[in-house]
C-alpha cells in the first residue's frame, strides 16, 4: 500500500478499528513494545487461527513497525475474539497463494499483492 494510505490508516482507521477489532472475526489487536522506545503499542491486524497459533496477513509488509517490534521481542500478546493469548516463535514467510488464509480473504490479498505473512505459536 502507498505511504499516504498507510499514514491515513495509522492516524484515522487504526484508532476506529482498534476499538472493535478484538471482537471481529478475522481481526485482532497486537500488543507489542517498541524496540527502541520501550513504549507499549496496540496495532489492529488481520489475523487467523492455525492449528498451533495464528497467522497475520502483512498488508503493509514485513517492514511495518509492529512486525519489526514483534520479531525483535520474539513474540507479543494478541487480543482476539474476546481473549488475550501470548504468542512466540515468530516466523516470516512469503506465500503468493496465501494458502493459510480463508478462501474469501485470499482473493483480496492477491488483488492487493499481499504475499508476506507472519506466523506465531501460542505459548
Amino acid at each position: 500500500m502507498s505511504q499516504r494510505v498507510a499514514r491515513f490508516n495509522k492516524v484515522v482507521t487504526n484508532r476506529t478499528i482498534g476499538r472493535v477489532a478484538p471482537w471481529m472475526p478475522g481481526f485482532g489487536v497486537v500488543h507489542h513494545r517498541g524496540r527502541r522506545s520501550g513504549r507499549e503499542f496496540h496495532s489492529p491486524v488481520n489475523v487467523f487461527r492455525t492449528s498451533d497459533g495464528y497467522v497475520f496477513a502483512l498488508t503493509y509488509g514485513s517492514r511495518a513497525d509492529w512486525v519489526r517490534n514483534v520479531l525483535a521481542a520474539g513474540g507479543c500478546d494478541l487480543e482476539t475474539r474476546r481473549q488475550v493469548v501470548h504468542l512466540a516463535e515468530p516466523r516470516l514467510y512469503v506465500d503468493t497463494q496465501a494458502k493459510a488464509m480463508p478462501g474469501f480473504i485470499r482473493v483480496g490479498l492477491r488483488l492487493g499483492k499481499v504475499d508476506e505473512f507472519l506466523e506465531l505459536k501460542i505459548r
